[in-house]
């Protein structure tokens, strides 16, 4: 015999996401449940882990998705052909950096590092997700190098160190330290990044 219940079509992945970030952004990933998320989603647990498997690949798929959609920004950026590299690197600082505190995105990677020491999944997919970060600073730094508008150097180890400034400025802004602000934090940015390619 049938089953008369009627079944609920299973939600695409990108509400899922969505969800998701906006949940662990409010709560922390500590108090998510999936039973909870599954509830907001009209979704069982149980789907929800089939797909999934652990809240931790839950929250690196959903910091994957997050990254992405940012990552169709930076690279349409990165090759505006209106842009010269230095206008293209201030957009390239202005899209790393958090929007205020609390930006969802920068809460995922608060989450991921807080757990990463004792993950190696996690650790293996952040490094994934931060690698076209990395690649892409490289390749503006060779271009902008090229051009003669930033002065010689090793572009993997100067990209590392903005992008080690970078994190370190947006942390506190995530997590809302009072003296944390966005654009105190281009400012510091962007200073460091003159002084470090114009050097």
């Amino acid at each position: 015999m049938a089953d008369p219940r009627p079944r609920r079509p299973a939600r695409p992945r990108e509400e899922v996401f969505a969800t998701a970030r906006a949940a662990i952004a409010e709560h922390g990933l500590a108090k998510l449940t999936m039973a909870g998320l599954g509830k907001q989603l009209q979704m069982s647990a149980g789907h929800l882990l089939y797909y999934f498997g652990s809240k931790d690949q839950l929250l690196l798929e959903t910091l994957r998705w997050s990254e992405d959609q940012l990552g169709a920004r930076r690279r349409e950026a990165l090759t505006d052909p209106t842009l010269d590299p230095w206008q293209r690197l201030d957009a390239y600082l202005r899209l790393y950096l958090p929007e205020g505190p609390g930006d969802p995105r920068w809460i995922l990677w608060v989450e991921v590092w807080g757990r990463s020491p004792a993950s190696a999944e996690l650790r293996q997919g952040q490094q994934e997700i931060e690698a076209p970060w990395q690649a892409d600073l490289v390749a503006l730094i060779e271009a902008g190098t090229a051009t003669g508008h930033f002065t010689p150097g090793p572009a993997p180890a100067r990209a590392a160190q903005l992008r080690a400034l970078l994190d370190g400025l947006a942390v506190p802004i995530a997590i809302g330290l009072p003296d944390a602000h966005p654009p105190t934090a281009l400012t510091h940015a962007t200073s460091v990044a003159t002084t470090l390619l114009r050097t």
